[in-house]
């Protein structure tokens, strides 16, 4: 059975992802300065962000072996505790044993129960769908469905966590979409966001903000109103990281001037370098090429994820793998377009190139899911 299983294991996606995770932690390191440190047993290297991630993926990878070795479906079984559980988690980070940093309160035992809420959705979305796929197309069901997410994303968003409310509402996108929903359904939320949009065009155009500013906090319309009026020789602080972001990956060129010969990261002109604007000291020192090179990585990834969801051989599964594709293209779509200067500051973190353990782990945990739902081919009929 194992060696069937081997048999049918996807080396090609864990090579990519393997790939992406190393490039992550050797920018990581750069971003850390980690080249100004002396190498050893000493406490600020063995703190550093660098020597963190490379537990993180160690501990990720047993992690996705773990995902991708129990059958999806048993894990299926469980996914009303998955999903009170998750709404546990959440809860105890709004309690007083929730960590704040930066004021915002989004950690609990040195994890962030918002990352988790990723994978948590996933498979529990994509169960409900199964379960009600003759009749998920009936409002009663479709309600259903979007009240129990919109429970852990406004959970997520009091912490505050914008980026991981949107994660979370890109998945169900994914999923609601790949479960067969009824075109009429499409075309009544495109009539309902038509002037939604137009809404929320005037508000940015006229300045005023009088819709958004309903929904968005202050500091969140302070980042739109940035980036619509962008301008790389602005003084404005609001711009400082998209603006330092954006020099730095024009800075690099073609090749790009080299590991830890980045001057706008070595010099600290990119706040939260080792994080959410990793892909900016990547483009800094490795350039354009370095830059298409990480894209096409990405693409890769996500591709192959989409070949195995189009050979599941169940519903579930197909779902629990386009669900894992929503978030990790969502994810390095905003990353990037938040780096380059595209789209607002959103705090969104670039899969497995990103530090963060909870991430990692999530990631990790996703691509085992992906693996496991490869792994599993229709019997023939010389099969007991």
């Amino acid at each position: 059975m194992l060696k069937k299983k081997l048999g049918n294991f996807d080396y090609l996606l864990v090579f990519m992802v393997f790939c992406m995770a190393i490039i992550g932690i050797i920018t990581i390191g750069s971003a850390n300065r980690i080249n100004t440190l002396d190498i050893g047993f000493n406490k600020e290297f063995l703190s550093s962000e660098f020597m963190n991630q490379i537990i993180w993926f160690l501990i990720g990878i047993v992690v996705m072996f773990f995902a991708a070795f129990i059958d999806y479906r048993y894990i299926a079984r469980f996914y009303i505790p998955i999903y009170i559980f998750n709404i546990i988690l959440l809860l105890l980070v709004l309690s007083p044993i929730g960590k704040s940093i930066n004021g915002v309160k989004r950690w609990i035992f040195g994890l962030q129960p918002s990352e988790f809420s990723k994978i948590f959705l996933i498979i529990f979305i994509a169960v409900f769908i199964d379960k009600h796929k003759e009749d998920i197309n009936e409002l009663k069901n479709l309600f259903i469905l979007f009240l129990l997410v919109i429970i852990p994303v406004v959970l997520i968003q009091a912490q505050p966590s914008l980026s991981a409310s949107l994660v979370i509402l890109a998945i169900l996108i994914f999923q609601i979409f790949a479960g067969n929903l009824d075109s009429k359904y499409i075309k009544t939320i495109l009539i309902i966001l038509l002037p939604i949009v137009i809404l929320v065009s005037i508000d940015i155009l006229t300045d005023k903000y009088f819709f958004l500013g309903k929904i968005l906090k202050e500091y969140q319309i302070d980042r739109i109103r940035s980036i619509v009026s962008f301008d790389l020789t602005t003084t404005d602080s609001s711009l400082y990281q998209t603006k330092n972001s954006a020099w730095a990956i024009g800075s690099g060129q073609l090749t790009g001037k080299g590991l830890f010969n980045g001057s706008m990261n070595q010099l600290n002109y990119i706040p939260y370098s080792h994080n959410d604007f990793i892909f900016a000291v990547w483009g800094e020192e490795f350039g354009f090429i370095g830059c298409c090179t990480i894209i096409l990585l990405s693409l890769g990834i996500i591709a192959k994820c989409l070949l195995i969801a189009n050979k599941a051989i169940d519903t579930l599964g197909m779902l629990i793998v386009v669900g894992v594709v929503g978030m990790l293209s969502f994810q390095i779509f905003v990353n990037i377009g938040v780096a380059s200067s595209l789209l607002p500051n959103t705090g969104m973190p670039f899969p497995f190139l990103s530090a963060g353990g909870s991430s990692m782990l999530i990631n990790m945990a996703s691509i085992g899911l992906v693996i496991n739902v490869g792994m599993r081919k229709p019997k023939n009929l010389f099969e007991i």
